[in-house]
């Protein structure tokens, strides 16, 4: 599968070297007939990419010619990427000196700041050379031949895949199903020696038991018996702790900063005391009783009748757990049901009966996958978009794939379902081979990465929204497939089958590695000049030790941390100085460095030597400035700081970064003044949590016409003080796609106040209706509300919230909003009638806090 980033990262790599910039550098070194070489080099080598692609599968030597080539490309990229980047040095040099112009038209003038081509750069592009050339000759001693590309077809049926389990989807599994629904169901008085039992669903990795398992908890038998329900994703690691923390808060629906074991596992067991649970810990791997143990201790204090259904494939866990004698042990599917499952994903129907010359070939498919659902969906969405060519479904049932060895547990299903994603696709779910198993994926960030890697071939993007809509297509198609799936908990988030883990894992080969603590002990470090891209998961502290031999990965472009479920509130983590002054200067080549959550103070200086870095996550640590030195970082494109609460200002050069297109200061102390000017940066997307006008007139809201592209949720605080309704209307919050508003006013109602007023400010700050989900409303001084509030074109807003409004008379029509479905409404004393005409309230959650007397 070596193939999977070369046609993307030629596609970059030719629209470099084609450049005006790359051609007016090249000619000034005097090394522009060695690019045009390259070029045609590469252009001989693409043509073969298709045959080379197929015969991999089977062939040891031309596997090895393409994770050769790959290599020789990303370092391709890195000396076009740096003649660039010093070419953007060179312009911020002459700005300084007070002359401007653009970056295209000053590369040739600028060429005069250039080093001429040095012995050590001359010695590098010969070797390029060579190595290029030896790839050529190479080419045709494996007989790699010119093949036509076939078209591939765009499916366009691919984004049924919901977070809500729907019972008609599931094919068979009636019987499993009726069986565990009677253990559940059980009466309180059943025999148990515990007032809650375990009812385990043992089984082989995509077999399906957490399907089942959702199918259960969703249930409505299921929710009208029990009192609390609580799914918690366990995963390779049993943390009693956390575990614990994730039932609690989730029972209890607050987040508490416990960080006692014994006091958490009381306020638990209070919680508990008296109620009937079910509890579903998916994907448990331990099999120590101590652990298990330590876990359900509180469990003696609710209700009889209680249930914890544990999905797993070890066997010997349940015949520990003795509180039940059931054992699901979830098996394939039957053939006819494996068979209906192809049908519906693949055709949309429920049977063959009307594609009888399909019907041998999809046999074939349900044999050799085993009968196992993940599986046979993978390859039912593979062949959706081919579902009356017959040659198609040949080809995939007869596939090379199927003889390959089952390594590391990949099933040859899911290779050859990863195998039909575009080059690009594949580049993109290699890249999550960097997550660990469980991690939560939030697509806007995982969408962000992939940009700033240069993945979303566009390598010099003008317009980083029409970027991220295209990032956000991808991560739809492999949504859909299912590489990923919603997480169970948080339909906002994102997780990934564990197969679908090991197959990312096992495509990504030498280019990407996940020092976790089982590689960590394997790494041959002969291979450590060979990665690109390196992730580790937090420790509560990382000694320089970890990373002492990273210093020959001269070749890595990321550096970043990960971590397993939810980041626990304050929370401490620490990370060895020496890391950063030692280590990160060594590694010149990086693109991402994500260092969140540690306990850092300090950004050192040498930060300013990384002029390739693209991506810079410093969220939630200590930092209390970034270092003036950050304004040589010319490629930034995103940098993030949300949640470093001690963070008091922004460099003064801070306007150098002109590539910046996202900034997020979410949760920092950081002023609305220190800001203005920053909106002026060209494409950036601000990301900012709260804006308090200071003023006594509040003019300053009308600075915010300078940022245009002021995203996701803010929170505008003493819009008392704005005096005049043209700051209001100037700060064009019509045009700001946000997703969250939220508008306060003090709560402190005087004659001061004038409620005309207030309700022509509030009248000027009508949002963009496209985007807007969630408003709330807080101490507003009007009497009535502008008739914005509550319009219909607001087709997206499922969340109001009006508080302390205590002049208002009457309430908006918000039930003309289609999509409300929760609505909070308190200290309104003025209102007498509420009126919800025009919706029937079905799904409307309304909740009227005490009285709005």
């Amino acid at each position: 599968m070596a193939e999977l980033v070369l046609s993307a990262l030629l596609h970059v790599l030719f629209e470099r070297l084609t450049s005006a910039a790359v051609k007016s550098i090249a000619r000034y070194r005097g090394v522009d007939a060695e690019i045009k070489k390259w070029h045609r080099s590469l252009t001989q080598i693409q043509a073969v990419l298709i045959d080379a692609s197929q015969k991999e599968i089977t062939s040891a030597p031309v596997k090895r010619w393409l994770n050769d080539l790959q290599h020789l490309a990303y370092d391709i990229d890195d000396v076009l990427d740096g003649w660039l980047t010093e070419a953007m040095q060179s312009e911020s040099t002459h700005e300084s000196e007070g002359i401007t112009s653009k970056v295209r038209k000053l590369i040739p003038t600028c060429c005069t700041k250039f080093s001429r081509a040095t012995t050590t750069m001359l010695a590098e592009l010969d070797r390029i050379s060579t190595k290029l050339q030896d790839l050529v000759k190479e080419k045709a001693d494996l007989g790699l031949r010119v093949e036509e590309a076939q078209s591939r077809p765009r499916n366009n049926n691919r984004r049924f895949h919901t977070s809500v389990v729907d019972p008609s989807s599931i094919v068979g599994r009636q019987a499993e199903k009726e069986a565990l629904l009677q253990q559940l169901l059980l009466p309180a008085d059943e025999p148990c020696d515990q007032n809650y039992s375990i009812v385990p669903i043992v089984g082989m990795g995509g077999v399906g038991k957490t399907t089942l398992a959702r199918l259960l908890y969703h249930e409505k038998q299921v929710k009208d018996h029990f009192e609390l329900k609580v799914w918690v994703c366990v995963s390779d690691e049993f943390d009693s702790f956390r575990i614990s923390k994730e039932i609690f808060e989730a029972m209890a629906k607050v987040n508490e900063n416990l960080t006692n074991m014994n006091l958490l596992q009381e306020a638990l067991g209070d919680h508990l005391r008296g109620k009937k649970f079910l509890l579903v810990l998916d994907d448990v791997w331990t099999e120590s009783y101590p652990d298990w143990e330590t876990l359900v201790r509180p469990f003696y204090t609710c209700s009889p009748g209680s249930r914890i259904i544990v999905t797993t494939r070890k066997e010997h866990l349940h015949k520990q757990l003795v509180y039940n004698p059931l054992n699901m042990q979830l098996l394939s599917l039957p053939d006819d049901d494996a068979l209906s499952l192809v049908a519906r994903h693949a055709l949309g129907v429920n049977n063959f009966d009307s594609h009888m010359s399909l019907k041998p070939y999809a046999e074939v498919i349900v044999q050799k996958c085993g009968g196992l659902p993940l599986a046979l969906i993978a390859l039912g969405r593979l062949l959706r978009t081919k579902n009356n060519e017959i040659d198609h479904w040949e080809k995939v049932s007869s596939s090379e794939i199927w003889r390959l060895k089952d390594e590391g547990g990949i099933l040859p299903a899911l290779r050859l379902s990863y195998q039909d994603l575009s080059a690009t696709l594949k580049q993109l779910f290699a890249y999550c081979s960097l997550f660990p198993k469980d991690f939560l994926f939030d697509k806007e960030e995982l969408v962000l990465l992939w940009m700033v890697e240069g993945f979303l071939n566009q390598p010099t993007p003008n317009d980083s929204t029409e970027e991220q809509r295209l990032g956000h297509e991808f991560f739809d198609e492999l949504l859909s497939r299912p590489f990923f799936q919603h997480a169970p908990n948080i339909k906002s988030l994102f997780v990934m089958h564990d197969l679908m883990n090991d197959l990312a894992t096992s495509v990504a080969t030498e280019f990407y590695l996940r020092l976790d603590n089982v590689s960590e002990k394997s790494i041959r470090m002969e291979m450590l000049e060979k990665y690109r891209h390196m992730s580790f998961v937090r420790e509560d502290y990382i000694a320089y030790k970890k990373f002492e031999a990273f210093e020959r990965a001269k070749s890595l472009r990321t550096f970043m941390v990960t971590h397993v479920g939810d980041v626990e509130v304050r929370q401490s983590f620490y990370f060895s100085n020496k890391i950063l002054i030692d280590l990160l200067p060594q590694l010149p080549l990086l693109r991402v460095l994500c260092l969140s959550d540690f306990q850092i103070s300090e950004v050192p200086e040498s930060i300013g030597t990384l002029g390739h870095l693209r991506y810079l996550n410093l969220s939630r640590t200590r930092i209390t400035y970034l270092p003036e030195i950050v304004y040589n970082l010319f490629n930034l494109q995103t940098l993030i700081l949300f949640g470093c609460d001690e963070l008091a200002n922004l460099p003064n050069a801070f306007l150098k970064l002109k590539n910046l297109r996202h900034l997020d200061i979410r949760d920092t102390p950081l002023l609305f003044q220190m800001l203005l000017g920053i909106g002026n940066l060209k494409n950036l997307q601000i990301t900012i949590s709260k804006i308090i006008i200071g003023s006594e007139n509040g003019f300053e809201i009308a600075k915010l016409r300078d940022f245009k592209n002021l995203c996701g949720k803010i929170s505008i605080v003493g819009l008392e003080k704005v005096h005049n309704a043209i700051y209001a209307h100037e700060a064009n919050f019509s045009q700001k796609r946000l997703s969250e508003l939220e508008f306060v006013w003090s709560d402190e109602l005087n004659d001061s106040r004038n409620d005309m007023l207030e309700k022509e400010v509030l009248n000027e700050l009508k949002p963009c209706h496209e985007k807007l989900l969630k408003l709330k409303l807080m101490s507003y001084g009007g009497s009535e509300f502008p008739k914005w509030v509550g319009d219909p074109s607001f087709l997206q807003l499922k969340h109001v919230s009006i508080k302390g409004c205590k002049r208002c008379t009457s309430l908006p029509p918000l039930a003309q909003l289609p999509s409300l479905k929760e609505l909070l409404i308190e200290g309104l004393h003025g209102v007498e009638v509420i009126c919800m005409a025009g919706r029937n309230g079905q799904g409307l959650c309304f909740h009227a806090c005490k009285s709005l007397k």
